[in-house]
């Protein structure tokens, strides 16, 4: 009989499964992980060509303080409201540390980026998955009466794409008495945000990342936006030095060149337009979105077979096997000739 090294919880765990990997030199076109297509900015490249080689021999700022900086100059929010992690990932992963344990339950609607689900797990507490409403309506009086420890909204979503309005998330955070933790991962993408929130309520949280919008899934950096006397609690599960020297210098260049970032949305909104219209001319329902993604559905149902022959062409999208999502496809926006070669396979498929 084998022996068993883990925690029963463990052994019965379903880990969070990322999106598929190509192999290193292999050709090609990933459009499932929603990375952007274009690369990070001249001046975070120029961060890590600078780099005093001093500063990988020494422990990192415990505080990022030069992201932090840039946060605040940047978001208009005091630099002690701002903590960092390796990815926002990472904050998601403090917050549930921090607040939630058997008894104190973690909410969110449902489909929405399952990895919640996982951290809940991990903390023996139990994962409270409330359906959305018709047209991804926020279920506001369910998620209320829940009372989690810690409610997450993702806001635009995975994988639908969609945007919660502000009010909605007011009236929520108003009530609960646990942590309201919105998830702005795709906020780049969208012209709408929470911010004011977590100024306006003590128990809201705003996670960011710069995987996104500025081109640095790679890097991993990301960031929560809270009240001080809030993230004062966080900050004790945190780990020492959970941000490296490259990603601080890297990731505040990057933050500061609001230009270039712009620039490269602009070109993902573009042709987030175009690559919806030609899959609806091949009869695709796709769902409206402000990310750089879209939610598809094929008209014959055969969402699963169109994933598994584009992949044979090497062309990744990302299909998930669970209730609901099974016979639809999330796809990443691409650049303009990454977009034409995914249509051009699908005409054959669809």
């Amino acid at each position: 009989m084998a022996k068993r090294y883990f925690r029963p919880s463990i052994e019965a765990l379903v880990g969070y499964k990322p999106g598929e990997q190509p192999k290193p030199g292999q050709p090609i076109i990933k459009l499932n992980t929603n990375e952007n297509p274009y690369p990070p900015s001249p001046q975070a490249i120029a961060a890590l060509s600078k780099l005093n080689p001093e500063t990988l021999r020494r422990y990192p700022d415990p505080y990022a303080t030069p992201f932090r900086q840039a946060v605040s100059d940047v978001l208009a929010v005091p630099k002690d409201w701002v903590l960092v992690g390796n990815g926002s990932d990472d904050i998601l992963n403090i917050i549930i540390r921090a607040c939630a344990e058997p008894g104190r339950p973690v909410v969110y609607p449902m489909p929405t980026y399952v990895l919640y689900r996982t951290l809940t797990q991990l903390q023996l507490a139990e994962a409270v998955e409330v359906s959305y409403g018709k047209d991804f309506q926020l279920p506001i009086d369910e998620l209320v009466a829940a009372q989690g420890a810690v409610t997450f909204i993702a806001t635009p979503n995975s994988p639908s794409g969609h945007t919660v309005p502000a009010a909605d998330l007011r009236q929520l955070a108003a009530g609960l008495d646990g942590l309201l933790v919105i998830d702005e991962a795709y906020a780049d993408f969208t012209e709408s945000t929470a911010l004011a929130l977590a100024q306006e309520f003590d128990n809201v949280v705003i996670s960011r990342t710069l995987s996104k919008g500025y081109g640095l899934a790679g890097l991993r950096l990301g960031f929560a936006i809270a009240k001080p006397t809030l993230l004062a609690g966080l900050y004790k599960v945190r780990d020492s030095y959970s941000v490296d020297a490259v990603a601080i210098a890297v990731g505040a260049a990057a933050l500061r060149d609001q230009a270039y970032k712009d620039d490269c949305i602009a070109k993902v909104r573009r042709d987030r337009t175009l690559l919806a219209r030609s899959l609806q001319a091949l009869n695709f329902k796709v769902w409206p979105s402000e990310t750089n993604f879209l939610l598809t559905q094929p008209s014959r149902g055969n969402a699963e077979a169109i994933y598994l022959a584009l992949k044979q062409q090497n062309i990744l999208v990302r299909y998930f096997k669970q209730p609901g999502l099974d016979d639809k496809l999330r796809i990443t926006v691409g650049t303009p000739e990454q977009n034409a070669a995914l249509i051009t396979a699908m005409q054959a498929l669809a």
